[in-house]
């Protein structure tokens, strides 16, 4: 990838963004599983096989056609290195089953890094589309473009009663996985989240952490996503998921004004002692990191702490991360090492961000000033 733009950003420009209940909902998430008609599934396919279809997947993603969306790069997962990997993984533009793929496993990636395409994962083709807060559906006419743009070039492993095919059966049908990224921190506060969860798994929906299946929601973060892709329309599994995600929204809106009415001052001092340790601390982990994370951005979004931005709540999200952490500093570290670059990382950025707040304050001040002279 030219320049290797993805290390030197911690996110994303689509992340900059905000969209529906964006204070709730971080994004909004769109996944498509194909195949190649006529190849084994890259589990069983020879290197060879792997080889060919990845050449095939890489052409496509250099086509006028596709360009038109804007630029993409191509890059292959042998190039980069394993802290390079895990960096795309941090930053959700691959999954970790990709990044231990370095034989024939490949990426198109967009400039803005909002369209991610895997090559030669779990399947031959996983289109994945990230919007900010509640798109669920801005994201699928993405999607879908993207898709019928490489189906105009390939032919798909598609059956007329299953439909398409794919490695796990559980893709099958649709072949979209479409999720939300949302964070709840209020419930967590009222004990009320596993009430909430349990609810979601009833209507089939699955919640899973900040990496997807199999990972840990800490920081308050959970991940909601459709479990059934065949039977159900690719509108059903939208308006499913998209009805959900406004009740949790909803709930999570109400504990918050709950937190706010039953004591304030606690709710704050909770705030404030998590800032305050982030400030100063001089060793961090990363869960704890993640959970005093979450609690400032429940102060920034309730306007308890002015100081913060989400734009550097999310940086700090992805740069506090092993692999982002180590190149940052250009250096290897053990898990101990991680824990004190991890807490200089952010007491570096909270200072940063506390010193640009205090200019901006002044300077409204400035301007306050002179439009009392002149009037």
């Amino acid at each position: 990838m030219s320049n290797q733009a993805f290390m030197n950003q911690p996110i994303s420009d689509w992340m900059r963004g905000t969209g529906l209940d964006s204070d709730i909902v971080i994004s909004s998430r769109i996944r498509v599983a194909r195949n190649l008609h006529g190849i084994p599934f890259p589990l069983l396919a020879t290197t060879q096989q792997s080889a060919d279809s990845m050449e095939r997947l890489m052409e496509v993603g250099q086509s006028s056609e596709l360009s038109k969306l804007g630029p993409f790069e191509t890059v292959k997962m042998a190039e980069l290195n394993e802290m390079e990997r895990q960096v795309l993984v941090e930053k959700h533009l691959i999954s970790p089953n990709l990044a231990n793929e370095s034989r024939n496993g490949g990426l198109i990636l967009s400039k803005d890094e909002s369209i991610s395409i895997m090559v030669n994962e779990e399947d031959h083709l996983r289109i994945q589309c990230l919007y900010p807060g509640l798109q669920i559906h801005k994201a699928w006419e993405a999607a879908s473009h993207i898709d019928d743009i490489f189906e105009s070039k390939i032919d798909y492993a598609f059956d007329e009663k299953r439909g398409y095919l794919t490695s796990c059966p559980t893709n099958v049908g649709t072949g979209i996985r479409a999720s939300v990224m949302v964070h709840l921190p209020a419930l967590v506060l009222t004990s009320q989240i596993n009430r909430i969860l349990q609810a979601v798994h009833q209507v089939g929906l699955a919640v899973r952490g900040l990496y997807g299946e199999g990972s840990e929601a800490i920081g308050n973060l959970f991940q909601i996503s459709n479990q059934i892709t065949l039977g159900q329309s690719e509108e059903e599994i939208m308006e499913n998921l998209y009805g959900v995600v406004k009740q949790i929204i909803e709930h999570e809106r109400a504990a918050r004004e709950q937190l706010q009415q039953g004591s304030m001052t606690k709710l704050t001092d909770r705030i404030c002692r998590s800032y305050g340790i982030l400030k100063h601390a001089a060793i961090m982990d990363s869960k704890e990191a993640a959970q005093r994370l979450s609690d400032i951005r429940l102060g920034s979004d309730l306007q308890l702490l002015k100081e913060v931005s989400p734009v550097m709540l999310n940086e700090l999200m992805v740069m506090t991360q092993p692999g982002f952490l180590q190149h940052i500093y250009n250096k290897p570290m053990n898990a101990d090492d991680r824990d004190i670059y991890r807490a200089r990382l952010i007491r570096e950025t909270l200072a940063k961000g506390t010193a640009k707040s205090k200019e901006n304050s002044h300077e409204n001040q400035r301007i306050h000033q002179e439009e009392d002279q002149d009037g």
